[in-house]
């Protein structure tokens, strides 16, 4: 308990501290140092003249409840980040998402100092995810992991977020899909599986209702004028397993998903979905060069919710930057035939995340399925 001397006419800053249990500390100091700078700069020129006894304990409690304000701010700024950091995905393990995940830790948690955890909330299009993370405290704590498939759900106004609440902080990989078959499939070429589809509806893989890649599957079967009988998985791995048992007949699928079954010969690719073909399968043309204009990439990268501190993005930012350039996520990029390029910070991704969202609502009024 603060001791009152002089009949509460003889107090100064000392007091003060020892009334809310700090050391001794040098409220300057805090103003040099601390982002909210308002409340030191007040009372670091607080007048040291006696005062009348009920003014004064007025004064005095506020006064602490500042100090530890202020303090705490100050504590949270130079700890961050003290304890584990969360990435929370949407896909069952196995598929490119979670896959990139674990790739971009390696280097991230060197960088911070810090553990970190892949958290798979799968389900409903990101949907699962987005509430989960949207019941976690804004502090940096819990990073989101973000396709096209959460801006689809976003768009047609489902879950709890909206595009206004995803601050990125980096973007990871492009990832084209390619619509690939069973090595075993009578369609050879991407126009005999169209066939087969205007004969019959092809079962076609996707990772949900709705998603990003369902969305680009309709867009390509219409232009094409075939069929497809759409079939959800929780992600890419279930595809990938379900394609290999013959359960679906073609899937469009991420090189991070189904590579070294393209390389041994179990599965075939048969178009790439954007403008120029991937290295690592040049043979493979893209679904533009055989006269379809539809392109689909699986952009995946890390978001927090709005109300995160932006000290703490920065930081995020830059672990995750230099968790990237890492020679283990270099390696995993190469072995996916990925591009280096498409590592991004914070300012080219959050521009993207907005623009994909319009061409993912613009998608989806074509097809008729928001107005």
């Amino acid at each position: 308990m603060l001791v009152l001397y002089n009949e509460i006419h003889q107090y100064s800053l000392i007091a003060i501290q020892k009334r809310v249990c700090l050391p001794a500390l040098s409220l300057d100091l805090i103003h040099k140092n601390c982002s909210a700078q308002g409340f030191p700069a007040t009372l670091a020129n607080m007048p040291l003249t006696p005062i009348k006894k009920r003014l004064f304990l007025g004064y005095l409690n506020a006064s602490s409840i500042l100090v530890l304000l202020a303090y705490g701010t100050c504590l949270a700024q130079d700890d961050y980040p003290s304890r584990p950091i969360n990435v929370v995905t949407h896909t069952s393990p196995g598929g490119g998402t979670d896959a990139t995940a674990r790739s971009v830790m390696v280097g991230t948690k060197l960088a911070l100092n810090i553990d970190m955890a892949v958290l798979p909330r799968a389900g409903a299009g990101g949907i699962v995810a987005m509430n989960y993370i949207n019941n976690q405290p804004r502090d940096g704590y819990t990073v989101l992991a973000i396709t096209p498939s959460h801006l689809f759900a976003i768009a047609r106004n489902q879950g709890p977020l909206r595009i206004e609440d995803l601050v990125g902080v980096a973007r990871a990989t492009d990832d084209p899909s390619v619509v690939m078959v069973r090595a075993d499939s009578a369609a050879s070429t991407l126009e005999e599986l169209f066939e087969m589809g205007r004969r019959r509806p092809i079962k076609w893989g996707t990772t949900q209702i709705g998603g990003g890649d369902h969305i680009s599957a309709a867009t390509l079967a219409k232009a094409a004028n075939t069929k497809i009988a759409v079939v959800p998985f929780f992600g890419g791995g279930e595809i990938v397993t379900n394609l290999m048992g013959g359960s679906i007949e073609a899937a469009g699928l991420n090189l991070t998903e189904a590579l070294d079954q393209i390389r041994r010969g179990d599965f075939r690719a048969l178009a790439v979905m954007a403008n120029e073909r991937l290295t690592v399968i040049d043979h493979v043309p893209t679904t533009v060069e055989l006269g379809y204009d539809t392109v689909y990439s699986t952009v995946r990268g890390y978001a927090v919710l709005k109300g995160t501190p932006e000290n703490r993005i920065r930081i995020l930012e830059q672990g995750m930057l230099q968790g990237m350039h890492h020679p283990s996520y270099q390696d995993y990029l190469r072995g996916a035939g990925l591009s280096r390029n498409a590592i991004a910070g914070q300012e080219t991704w959050n521009a993207q995340i907005n623009q994909l969202y319009l061409e993912a609502r613009q998608a989806m009024v074509d097809l008729g399925i928001i107005r």
